[in-house]
């Protein structure tokens, strides 16, 4: 009946800076991009990674996120090959390293953010 996560929905600061973070910097790959008829969503943008996708949203009078930890959802995580490889590139783009990495068990985690500020985990199984 279920089947997967179809997507994680964004919402933008800026979205054309967004969607060139997730392209330049993980490789996503611009799948649709439109302006909905709607009152307070100015454009979308899906991307894709393999078979994963996130959903950029730009919306009027949006805020930027709290700076402490809130009820809901915290995180996304892209799953690495090798962490230290990753923590490389990430830093060749500027990518700063906000925690970690650290070993769990028989995995590695690491934290870094988008230009928004939101928190994106890499996990190494």
């Amino acid at each position: 009946m279920f089947k997967r996560i179809d997507h994680v929905e964004i919402i933008s600061g800026n979205l054309e800076r967004s969607i060139r973070f997730y392209q330049e910097v993980f490789g996503f790959v611009l799948k649709e991009r439109f302006k909905p008829p709607s009152p307070e969503i100015e454009e979308i943008a899906f991307l894709t990674l393999g078979d994963t996708m996130v959903e950029l949203l730009a919306i009027k009078n949006s805020t930027p996120p709290p700076k402490s930890p809130q009820v809901g959802f915290r995180t996304m995580a892209i799953e690495v090959d090798d962490m230290d490889r990753a923590i490389e590139y990430l830093k060749s783009k500027a990518v700063e390293v906000s925690r970690g990495p650290v070993t769990l068990g028989t995995s590695k985690r690491a934290e870094i953010k988008d230009p928004d500020g939101l928190s994106i985990e890499l996990r190494q199984w």
